[in-house]
């Protein structure tokens, strides 16, 4: 598809799923952004274009959000329109799920090498989702095109200063090993942090900010709430994953930036803090992870795209 097309993927639809997408949230009195979204993907009965989803984000007071590529073409995607979309940031990665599949078509060299071009493009500004999987990743050779891919992340953002953003499911100890051995970029996130309170004293140790996404409200997330509990302020950002993990009144139904402030006042409300208070946190945190979205101009717009 073309670089204007509105979006490149498609959310399979799982049986007996309401597809609609939820009504409009009150809007946030003080505005945060939305640290991972990834509007390549279309989902719903009646899918919104990148320009719509923003659109209603921006409605209820979602400023911005960063676009997150997973394989070439999403983060070629996510970097293209990250230049032509002001309340866009753009992060460019090989997830760790994708890392081994070109890694046996032995592309492996070749894609990391288009990440690392994507990387010096205006409006880049995070290295991401990269990191390790161990729920749907096996074996010994497909591990290892993980680290390798994971370790050549972690090079790629220190060598242009960009934050980056790790998935980590079911490797949280071989995650942190591979930080502290290869070295940590200096603004490193959790995206959909996925631990407990022993991992986020962890993270906050080591300065790592801690992302936090609608599974956060899902009643059998205490560990996420405990995690919020001990999670320093100054390290928190609030994210959707969007189309994936809608939070909690419309669980199960697709997921948008707009709907970032159930999220967001469910983690005020664990946490006993009035929800402006923590939307000016989180968006000073987000602005000093990936800087401001008006850092850098972006290109005219073809509004007929």
């Amino acid at each position: 598809m073309s670089e204007g097309s509105p979006y490149i993927r498609q959310r399979d639809a799982s049986p007996g799923r309401d597809l609609s997408y939820p009504p409009l949230p009150p809007a946030l009195t003080v505005p945060v952004y939305d640290n991972h979204t990834h509007l390549e993907i279309a989902d719903g009965d009646e899918p919104l274009s990148y320009r719509e989803h923003l659109d209603r984000a921006s409605s209820v007071g979602v400023r911005g959000v960063v676009q997150v590529g997973g394989d070439v073409e999403t983060s070629r995607w996510s970097a293209e329109q990250a230049l032509r979309e002001p309340r866009m940031l753009a992060a460019v990665a090989l997830h760790p799920n994708e890392a081994p599949v070109y890694d046996l078509a032995g592309g492996l060299d070749d894609a990391l090498a288009v990440i690392a071009e994507l990387a010096t493009r205006p409006r880049v500004a995070a290295i991401g989702e990269t990191g390790l999987d161990f729920f749907r990743t096996t074996g010994d050779e497909a591990i290892a095109a993980q680290y390798r891919s994971f370790e050549a992340h972690i090079e790629i953002a220190k060598e242009n200063n960009l934050a980056m953003q790790i998935h980590d499911r079911d490797a949280h100890a071989e995650v942190i090993a591979t930080l502290k051995r290869v070295g940590a970029p200096e603004r490193t996130v959790f995206h959909c942090f996925s631990g407990d309170a022993e991992l986020a004293e962890i993270c906050a140790e080591n300065g790592w900010y801690m992302s936090f996404a609608g599974n956060v409200t899902f009643k059998n997330a205490g560990n996420l709430r405990e995690a919020l509990e001990v999670a320093p302020r100054n390290l928190l950002l609030v994210e959707t994953d969007a189309p994936f993990l809608t939070p909690v009144p419309n669980r199960g139904r697709p997921n948008a930036p707009y709907l970032i402030p159930y999220t967001l006042r469910a983690m005020a409300d664990h946490l006993g803090t009035d929800a402006s208070m923590l939307a000016a946190q989180i968006s000073s945190n987000t602005e000093l992870v990936y800087g401001s979205w008006n850092a850098e101009p972006v290109v005219l717009p073809d509004w007929n795209d």
